[in-house]
């Protein structure tokens, strides 16, 4: 079983968001058996709530599923625990080096090869979910030789 967390700053939008669409794509694969998905945050600002609002609504706009969401703050335990840490944008990568203190970084990648605005403060979550989309595709392909 590959074990993904997807991370971003406060885990309310993006990283959630990646998670559902993941889980969402996985489950139309049949590969979902083959997959634990989670999200966390860097930050502890948002730590215990739900997702934003808006991600709900564009979730639900697109028909991907999700339960009830409780924001997390990543730990440097946590970097036994997955795989994969897939990042939002550089500063989560870099926030999670310093919070792993680890020398081996290969399983701490960017879901693209760019930032994914955050939809918190750019308001605009189709791009973000436009994004998303287009990562984990690029990601499910990597991680099944595709």
């Amino acid at each position: 079983m590959i074990k993904i967390c997807f991370v971003c700053l406060g885990n309310i939008c993006r990283s959630p968001m990646a998670e559902y669409m993941m889980k969402s794509f996985l489950k139309k694969k049949g590969e979902d058996i083959n997959y634990y998905i989670t999200s966390r945050g860097t930050s502890s600002e948002e730590e215990g709530n739900d997702l934003y609002p808006p991600v709900k609504k564009i979730l639900d706009l697109y028909g991907i599923d999700y339960d009830k969401h409780v924001a997390k703050k990543i730990v440097k335990e946590d970097y036994y625990k997955y795989d994969y840490f897939v990042c939002m944008e550089m500063s989560n990568k870099e926030s999670l080096l310093r919070i792993f203190q680890v020398e081996d970084s290969s399983k701490i990648i960017l879901l693209l090869d760019r930032d994914i605005s955050d939809p918190w403060y750019t308001r605009d979550f189709e791009s973000a979910f436009r994004d998303i989309d287009i990562g984990i595709i690029s990601l499910y392909k990597k991680l099944s030789f595709e």
